[in-house]
């Protein structure tokens, strides 16, 4: 580690720690299954709150579940400089995504102490709940609520496929916290994350100095068409939900490929009666759409709303395609950008300007603090798997870039 002046991480403990969390709700393929609010995801917030404490943090949990773990400065009067990201997962998720933006801001705090080394402002780290969205939609929903783009009703009211709700499940594993749910100020927030894609590693660089994340828009689609027998409904009779769901797969990765660099998945269907000798009456899936310009994801939106209208008109079929969600395109703050890109100089690490195809909670933090975000490269760019890997070293880099941008902000 280097001294107070040049300041370096603990390499080995940080990858000590992410191997720590990875073991619980470790999966066979080496990935880990941490759902948003269930009694794995409650062992990762404790084990989390007591490493905090451990290294002299206060810890206030407000009642959308987000943990923030403060370390003080010379002056309390000052806001904090935070980082965070969150603990949950994918189904089969990996051990980065997420939980290295987390224990990176950890590691900070404990390199700091290790050196006694005062900030002027205090040093907070942040977990943010169900960023994933995979059990309850939309993701990112409390640090959303914390920005005031969703009020805290809609999001303790999410519920997932079995109805339990974002205020039961935090209530149930013992964070509902007290806390009101944003008017926190922030100094900055920085969220360090790997890559998720590949470009990164292609090019040799070992820091991606983020500007800011591609729009997203999320839809909820239902087709509704007729069941009946399988065996006795000639083919020119058929209302076939599943079929126009699958025409319409066809359609929505030929919009992506229209309006390119954008992206588009369908990546949730459940099909009914789900029955092998019935015709399928209904269909629900969801689409996910994705651009760097706000203007062309809305032409990718109108084309699928196109698309859905089209297909069931040539098949007889009903549909409702509800937007659920819409992340416009984020562009970060100059200062925090720069502080990450002389960070990544000033300690030798190779580095690009990057913009994120995923969304994260710095994206809605953006909107009531200044934000920056550090990127590492990821194997592949591989991520939402188990096998999502990246290099001890890299991650050590990113923390290190990372703690530095942050002491930069930290002062006076």
């Amino acid at each position: 580690m280097g001294g107070a002046q040049n300041p370096r991480i603990d390499q080995q403990r940080l990858w000590q720690s992410l191997m720590a969390m990875a073991e619980i709700g470790a999966t066979e393929k080496g990935g880990s299954r941490r759902l948003a609010l269930t009694d794995l995801d409650k062992q990762g917030r404790d084990l989390f709150v007591g490493w905090c404490k451990e290294a002299g943090c206060s810890v206030t949990v407000d009642r959308m579940g987000n943990i923030f773990a403060r370390r003080p400065g010379r002056r309390p009067d000052l806001p904090p400089v935070v980082t965070g990201s969150h603990l949950d997962t994918q189904p089969t998720g990996g051990k980065f995504d997420g939980v290295f933006g987390v224990l990176a801001g950890l590691e900070v705090i404990r390199t700091l102490n290790d050196l006694g080394y005062e900030t002027d402002a205090p040093i907070e780290v942040s977990v943010w709940t169900n960023e994933e969205g995979s059990r309850f939609a939309p993701a990112m929903v409390a640090s959303g609520v914390f920005a005031g783009v969703f009020s805290e009703e809609y999001g303790l009211s999410r519920a997932d496929l079995d109805g339990k709700t974002i205020g039961e499940e935090l209530t149930r594993i013992g964070y509902a916290g007290p806390a009101p749910v944003g008017g926190r100020p922030f100094k900055a927030f920085f969220e360090a994350h790997i890559e998720q894609g590949p470009i990164l590693e292609a090019e040799r660089k070992t820091i991606g100095v983020v500007m800011g994340i591609q729009g997203i828009r999320w839809f909820e689609v239902t087709l509704t068409g007729s069941e009946s027998h399988a065996g006795t409904t000639p083919m020119n009779r058929r209302k076939d939900a599943l079929l126009g769901a699958a025409r319409l797969v066809e359609r929505i990765n030929r919009i992506a490929l229209d309006h390119a660099p954008g992206v588009s998945t369908v990546g949730l269907m459940q099909v009914r009666p789900n029955s092998r000798n019935t015709i399928p009456g209904s269909v629900f899936f969801t689409v996910d759409l994705r651009h760097p310009g706000d203007d062309v994801l809305l032409r990718m939106k109108a084309a699928l709303e196109a698309a859905v209208s089209e297909t069931c008109a040539a098949l007889g079929l009903s549909a409702e395609c509800q937007e659920i969600w819409h992340s416009p395109a984020v562009h970060y703050d100059e200062g925090c950008i720069a502080a990450v890109r002389r960070a990544a100089e000033g300690l030798g690490y190779g580095h690009r300007d990057i913009v994120s195809g995923a969304g994260h909670d710095a994206g809605y933090i953006s909107r009531v603090a200044p934000v920056g975000m550090v990127f590492v490269p990821c194997a592949d760019g591989i991520s939402h798997n188990e096998v999502e890997s990246a290099t001890a070293e890299d991650l050590a880099a990113g923390c290190n870039v990372l703690l530095h941008a942050m002491l930069e902000h930290a002062a006076g």
